[in-house]
C-alpha cells in the first residue's frame, strides 16, 4: 500500500490516473491519508518541494507505510511568482477556490494580456517507511485568463491557458492535462522510485 498525504479526493483521483499510465504503482493500492486514519498533512514549508516532503514524511512517520505528497501551486510573473506556496490559501481560508480566484483576478485587472505570463509548478515527494527520499518537480507554463472559464479541474484550473492550447486547464480533458500538467511531469519523474517499491 502507499499513502497519498492528501485528504483531496480531487487529487488523489488525478494522481491515480497519472501513476496507471505509468504502470509505476504495480501491486500497490493507491490511498489517501483519510483511508488510513491519518489527520490532513500540515504545510509550513516555503518553498514547494519542503512542503510535499513536510507532508510526506508526517504521513510515513504516522501509518509506517511509504508515502507520497505533492506541493503546487500556481506562480504568476506579474506578481514576482505569487502566490506560489500560498495558492490554496491565497484569499485566506485554504481551498476556497472561488475566494482564491476572484482575489488573483482583481489583483490582475490592470495587467496587459501580455504580461499575464503564469506557470502551475508542482514538487512531487516520495518517503519510504524507512526514511528513503525522493523529490521531483514540474511545471506546465501558460497565461492566464481574465475570467475562469471551464467545468474540469480544480483550483485554478478555470483560469491558466497552458501552452500551447486556446483554453483553460479546465477546458481540458483530464487525459489531455496529465499528459501536460506540471503535477503529471513531476509524478512521472518519481515514478521509477514508486516503481523500486515492489520491483
Amino acid at each position: 500500500m502507499l499513502v497519498l498525504a492528501t485528504h483531496n479526493a480531487h487529487k488523489l483521483r488525478e494522481l491515480r490516473a497519472i501513476l496507471d499510465a505509468t504502470g509505476a504503482l504495480g501491486p500497490l493500492e493507491l490511498v489517501g491519508a483519510a483511508d488510513v486514519g491519518v489527520a490532513a498533512p500540515t504545510e509550513s514549508g516555503l518553498t514547494f518541494a519542503e512542503n510535499a516532503l513536510l507532508k510526506a514524511r508526517q504521513v510515513a512517520r504516522a501509518c509506517g507505510l511509504p508515502a507520497l505528497a505533492d506541493d503546487s501551486g500556481l506562480c504568476v510573473a506579474a506578481l514576482g511568482g505569487a502566490p506560489g506556496v500560498f495558492s490554496a490559501r491565497w484569499a485566506g481560508g485554504h481551498g476556497d477556490d472561488a475566494a482564491n480566484l476572484a482575489l488573483l483576478l482583481d489583483q490582475l485587472r490592470d495587467v496587459s494580456d501580455a504580461d499575464r505570463r503564469a506557470w502551475f509548478e508542482c514538487a512531487a515527494a516520495l518517503v519510504t517507511a524507512d526514511g528513503v527520499e525522493s523529490v521531483e518537480t514540474g511545471r506546465m507554463p501558460g497565461r492566464l485568463t481574465r475570467a475562469p472559464r471551464g467545468e474540469g479541474g480544480f483550483g485554478y484550473d478555470p483560469i491558466l491557458i497552458p501552452d500551447p492550447f486556446a483554453v483553460t486547464a479546465a477546458e481540458l480533458t483530464a487525459e489531455q492535462k496529465n499528459a501536460i500538467s506540471h503535477r503529471g511531469k513531476a509524478f512521472r519523474a518519481l515514478s521509477g522510485a514508486i516503481r523500486a517499491l515492489w520491483e
